[in-house]
């Protein structure tokens, strides 16, 4: 990627400006994650005693990990359900066909 193809673009989470340089395809992204972020953030302050941001910050990342794990888990439930599901659908057609 050239620099032609980047941006240059500051992130605010938890009231600190982050400078960036992405590409422009990724902006859009990072600045939906990081409003998502300051909205978390806000959460947690609002309903839990918070020390400090550095307590709320790794709140927010074991919500965000949990969350992608999560997706990481249903989704190969799902996978392994419909393998199976195939499984079985190609047991029944060799059946019919070796009759």
């Amino acid at each position: 990627m050239n620099n032609d193809d980047q941006l240059r673009i500051k992130i605010s989470i938890a009231d600190r400006i982050y400078p960036l340089t992405v590409s422009y395809s990724q902006e859009e992204a990072l600045r939906s994650a990081s409003k998502k972020i300051d909205t978390m953030i806000h959460q947690f302050e609002e309903n839990y005693a918070v020390r400090d941001k550095q307590d709320v910050l790794a709140m927010c990342a074991l919500q965000f990990a949990s969350q992608t794990e999560q997706t990481t888990i249903d989704t190969s439930e799902g996978y392994n359900k419909a393998l199976d599901r195939l499984l079985k659908l190609d047991e029944a057609i060799e059946r019919i066909l070796n009759k």
